[in-house]
């Protein structure tokens, strides 16, 4: 049993060994080597380093990992990325591949964090000598295999959602507006998707903080590269919410396994104080999805908010799993951050 550490330029060369692995774990389009190599891609540095470990000459585990303080390495973890960038044969702990992925490491490697873990995806170990869990944030989902269909699923949501956008739909009827949903799927639809949604997100909050996607922006040219990639082997869909003419809402999502993930969603605010376009949008989309019945289930992945608590049940804590060379060290860490 081994591990090898290269820098993480040489992604490329070992796409085929991070698919093979992908393959025959949880298989989550958010650790799709087309996902990773994008991410290197517009956000890298320079300083990240890709490790793989080997058992008989199996490929059992691969991650990708940045410098952090004196002695820490963590896997590397864009904004953009809801999971960390771990991958493994199973969904059984890693702790026992930690300590000697430390001692590979370049420098006085003391302390290694898998940040942004799903529970879905590798189960929450327990504590122990050299290995430390710390909750993350709650996320959500939808399960729409085995729910009875949309429309059982729909009876389930509360009275007030249901009728409040029953009376949107009322009103853009009355007045003469009609709704549509488009679903973009081809790649060459991704860069103008991608121009569309940026000026969608920089039209209003995101724009003052200066974090909203332009397609200039390196943003942007991750997200173009990513749902190029995904797209051209069937894995994108991009969500348009249509009132008349105007774009009112947007989804970039991508696909694989038995789940659709929505990574980002933005709506014309200038329509929120009369009308919930991301809202009326998800409604259409989740009657689309079960109708199409191709996915089990719809997940969310960012920090629950109001509105996901109204549209599901289905929330789980992800958590940090930090892992350490020496068990003083553990020991030390947890007395000087007691609430992790």
């Amino acid at each position: 049993m081994s591990w090898t550490v290269v820098p993480a330029s040489q992604f490329g060369a070992q796409m085929a060994r991070w698919n093979t692995l992908h393959a025959t774990g949880a298989a989550s389009p958010l650790l799709a080597a087309d996902f990773v190599a994008a991410l290197l891609s517009s956000f890298a540095n320079g300083r990240e380093l890709l490790a793989w470990h080997d058992t008989d000459g199996i490929t059992d585990a691969m991650t990708v990992l940045s410098p952090g303080g004196f002695g820490v390495w963590h896997t590397f973890q864009p904004s953009q990325a809801p999971v960390g960038l771990w991958l493994q044969r199973d969904d059984g702990a890693p702790g026992p591949l930690l300590r000697p992925l430390l001692a590979r490491l370049p420098g006085p490697a003391l302390l290694v964090g898998l940040t942004q873990c799903d529970p879905a995806l590798m189960a929450r170990p327990a504590d122990a000598a050299c290995l430390r869990t710390a909750d993350y944030i709650r996320t959500a989902r939808i399960t729409m295999r085995g729910a009875g269909g949309f429309d059982a699923f729909w009876e389930a949501r509360g009275k007030n959602l249901r009728s409040n956008l029953k009376k949107q739909r009322n009103r853009l009827r009355q007045e003469g507006v009609t709704a549509r949903l488009d679903i973009c799927r081809a790649p060459e639809q991704m860069a103008q998707a991608v121009a569309d949604y940026g000026r969608l997100e920089g039209s209003g909050w995101k724009a003052a903080g200066g974090t909203a996607v332009d397609a200039a922006n390196a943003q942007g040219q991750f997200y173009r590269a990513m749902l190029e990639a995904f797209a051209a082997r069937g894995a994108a869909s991009v969500y348009r919410y249509w009132l008349g003419d105007q774009l009112a809402a947007m989804d970039l999502c991508v696909e694989g396994g038995d789940c659709i993930v929505v990574l980002k969603t933005a709506y014309d605010e200038q329509l929120a104080g009369q009308l919930s376009p991301a809202l009326l949008m998800r409604e259409e989309a989740c009657r689309q999805l079960f109708d199409d019945e191709r996915f089990a289930r719809i997940e969310f992945y960012g920090r629950v908010m109001e509105w996901h608590l109204r549209w599901t049940d289905e929330v789980r804590t992800m958590y940090h799993l930090n892992g350490y060379r020496f068990p003083g060290l553990a020991r030390l860490h947890a007395m000087r951050n007691p609430a992790r």
